[in-house]
């Protein structure tokens, strides 16, 4: 059956996508909500623009154009439920569930499973927004260099990475006062600064099985030489040569 697919973003991990899906011979059309210039240039493909883009009216425009499955590429839209959406009509998502995708949208929510599960990880502590005096307390006497982190989805962007402790104050206030990532800073963890290289690893599971990707580097921050602040990825690749 020749596949029909709804690919959700506008970014370089959209075009990726689509780019690979338009080589194979199954595939028969791809539309791409919102796409971008890239996506519009790849063969069997469309951007589309779907009013506006709400859950119901994406819905009925993958139910109308017969599409076979959806991929969201943004974090978002699956920690909004996009996929229980499309599952209560039928169409196949590939993505996690709402209450799967919290793992992403939320590193309080993260670290407190990672705690209470014994999976190692960095020191941290989770602030809400009216504890900003005890978070200054906390950075001022913790004993180890901090990463400042906006809890929620915040573009890949929330991750300050302080030198000193009148830095770690500064973003403190970045994130819970003057609310420069607006909601997604309703927590701040404030994690232990861990060095050395860094890879991802993902996996896709059905709920019964496992089966691991070769591991994958992110290089996060916008200067030279890993520095200057972080952005929602300048680049990645894979395998990744450090993993053994």
């Amino acid at each position: 059956m020749a596949l029909r697919i709804l690919v959700l973003g506008s970014g370089g991990r959209e075009h990726a996508l689509v780019w690979k899906f338009a080589r194979s011979a199954l595939v028969e059309q791809i539309f791409v909500c919102p796409g971008n210039g890239g996506t519009s240039q790849v063969p069997k493909v469309k951007n589309v623009s779907v009013g506006n883009n709400t859950f119901e009216e994406l819905v009925s425009f993958a139910t109308q154009e017969k599409i076979s499955f959806v991929l969201p590429g943004p974090e978002q839209p699956l920690v909004e439920g996009v996929e229980e959406h499309f599952r209560k009509v039928g169409i196949p998502v590939f993505g996690p569930s709402q209450l799967a995708a919290r793992m992403e949208g939320s590193k309080a929510f993260a670290k407190a499973f990672m705690d209470r599960h014994s999976i190692p990880t960095a020191k941290f502590r989770v602030f809400v927004a009216s504890e900003y005096e005890q978070a200054i307390e906390y950075v001022k006497t913790c004993g180890f260099q901090v990463v400042i982190k906006a809890s929620g989805l915040a573009a890949g962007k929330g991750v300050l990475i302080p030198e000193t402790v009148d830095e770690a104050i500064a973003g403190l206030k970045e994130i819970m006062v003057d609310s420069v990532f607006g909601s997604a800073g309703s927590e701040v963890v404030v994690e232990e600064l861990l060095t050395g290289p860094e890879i991802s690893v993902l996996a896709f599971s059905d709920g019964y099985t496992v089966v691991p990707l070769p591991a994958a580097q992110d290089h996060k921050r916008i200067g030279e030489g890993d520095t200057g602040p972080n952005t929602g990825g300048m680049g990645a690749y894979a395998p990744a040569p450090i993993a053994t």
